[in-house]
């Protein structure tokens, strides 16, 4: 798996758990104090994150870091 294909990946996950608790990408920001704009990157994969920002996305969205990073 390459690094794209890895952050492709990530952000698929980070849309599919936001949708579930029906979300938009302002909701997903502001539980875990980022911008909107930091989440759109986020789910396009054009950022590679840190592990700790994953970790805020998940404590947010309510699920396991694993969970987030189940690819």
């Amino acid at each position: 798996m390459t690094r794209d294909m890895l952050k492709t990946r990530i952000g698929e996950r980070i849309v599919e758990f936001r949708k579930r608790k029906g979300w938009s990408q302002s909701d997903l920001a502001r539980a875990c104090k980022k911008d909107r704009q930091t989440i759109e990157k986020l789910e396009n994969g054009k950022v590679n994150p840190t592990i700790f920002s994953l970790l805020e996305v998940a404590i947010a969205l309510e699920v396991s870091l694993s969970q987030l990073l189940d690819i």
